[in-house]
């Protein structure tokens, strides 16, 4: 009887460690898809671990990033994009129109957060700007869509034209 009761004790003794080290989360990765070099990048690279940092989010100690670059060859990207779907990321950023468009044709449950130079919806992006669906979220810079509105705010004098007889 005390050989059982060594026995099962010796293999409680190996085995729970080996079972709360299963238990544990891997640490969370952050795929990063970017449809430039990673030196033009490099700005938006860093801005974006320093906010992580900010946030209590330190590379390498609670969180990896993977970064992934198509050289500014768009047809690149629906690859670099599978990569970090088959990598089991648990989040991606996708840095450009191109980039996000590839990451939401390469996962539709791994959540995407995207920034977008047009409008995301007329682009066929996201449903709506306020239920945007599926597994994405970001921000839409619109530079073109929001010059008529920006004009506006100026007083009418600055909107006459050069050519116009009351200057």
């Amino acid at each position: 009887m005390h050989r059982r009761r060594f026995i099962a004790s010796l293999g409680t003794t190996i085995a729970l460690p080996c079972i709360a080290a299963a238990q544990q989360k891997a640490m969370p990765v952050i795929g990063c898809l970017y449809n430039t070099s990673p030196g033009p990048a490099a700005p938006a690279v860093a801005a974006f671990r320093q906010g992580l940092n900010e946030t209590g989010w330190v590379e390498g100690q609670n969180a990896a990033i993977e970064n992934r670059f198509s050289e500014g060859r768009n047809d690149r990207l629906p690859a670099l994009a599978a990569d970090l779907v088959g990598r089991k990321v648990d989040v991606i950023l996708a840095a450009g129109d191109p980039a996000a468009f590839a990451a939401k044709n390469a996962t539709s449950t791994i959540p995407i957060i995207f920034s977008f130079g047009r409008d995301p919806v007329r682009s066929g992006l996201i449903a709506s700007f306020a239920r945007p669906g599926g597994n994405l979220t970001g921000v839409a810079i619109m530079f073109a869509e929001l010059i008529p509105k920006r004009l506006r705010c100026y007083p009418s004098w600055f909107r006459r034209p050069a050519y116009s007889p009351c200057w």
